[in-house]
């Protein structure tokens, strides 16, 4: 298919990638920093100057932007999109968010599909990622179905029949990593008031609950540059505030997680991997 691609920040970039070099698909690529767009062009996309640029004669086009202000930005507040047009969404939004832009949608004849991933960058490199493809008109999801399976795990490509069902099935997966990285980040406070080292607390948390999450960032806990992001502070704390938006009741846990990720931000490692979080405490316990 002939797609354009907007927003080639982390993630879109691995996506776009794996449509290039595994789906086979003619792809125009636009990001508001262009050199962004390197990687692709080097991997055979061409490179738009605007979002305009890169939707003329697109079959679909996929929006990874960083959250629903920026898709106001680019697509709805400029009427980007014209009628008949599939649209992809990736880009993490709320459920009530999802609502206005397939209501949006709707009015100008779009067909808008919610298509988040779940998952990091290595699961984006080696097409396995999660990913939840709602919307109500058939044909479209579908469509964008065939598009997300050049990275999407067979196993979870789900099918949803709407746009607010698929950001709730993010939201809830995004939900599940910022809980259990603060579990661990809490295990590894609760066993240095007992004189363990963080080493030791991951070793211990083998084979509970938490566990899965202490492997997975084992090294950057220990001391790993936490620079080299696969999902950044500022991007789950985004995703956080989301959570407790559209919740009907507090969420402790999960504000107990954002106020660990906006210490990060606060000391400058917003655009570090989120395990900036246990690394500090890490730190803190050993010292």
């Amino acid at each position: 298919m002939r797609i354009a691609f907007l927003g080639t920040g982390r993630m879109g970039t691995e996506l776009a990638l794996r449509l290039i070099e595994h789906g086979g698909h003619d792809l125009t690529v636009w990001n508001r920093t262009p050199d962004k767009t390197k990687r692709l062009v080097d991997a055979g996309a061409a490179s738009a100057g605007s979002p305009e640029e890169a939707i003329e004669g697109a079959d679909v086009v996929v929006t990874c932007l960083f959250g629903p202000d920026t898709v106001r930005e680019v697509v709805t507040n400029t009427d980007l999109l014209p009628e008949g047009t599939i649209w992809a969404d990736v880009t993490t939004v709320s459920p009530e968010d999802a609502r206005e832009l397939a209501a949006y949608a709707e009015r100008r004849g779009v067909k808008y599909v919610h298509a988040p991933v779940v998952g990091t960058l290595a699961p984006a490199k080696a097409g396995k990622l999660g990913v939840y493809v709602g919307g109500t008109d058939a044909a479209a999801r579908e469509t964008v179905g065939e598009v997300v399976a050049a990275y999407a795990d067979p196993d979870r490509l789900k099918l949803l029949d709407s746009a607010p069902e698929a950001a709730t099935a993010k939201l809830l997966a995004n939900l599940a990593l910022a809980t259990t990285a603060q579990g661990v980040a809490e295990a590894i406070r609760l066993g240095g008031s007992e004189g363990f080292s963080a080493e030791r607390v991951l070793d211990l948390l083998k084979g509970t609950s938490l566990g899965w999450m202490a492997d997975f960032k084992r090294d950057f806990t220990l001391g790993r540059d936490t620079s080299e992001a696969q999902f950044s502070a500022d991007a789950i704390a985004k995703d956080a505030r989301l959570m407790i938006h559209t919740a009907n009741d507090p969420l402790p846990a999960t504000a107990a997680a954002l106020e660990s990720l906006l210490r990060a931000q606060r000391a400058g490692l917003g655009d570090h991997d989120f395990s900036a979080i246990l690394q500090e405490e890490a730190e803190r316990q050993a010292n």
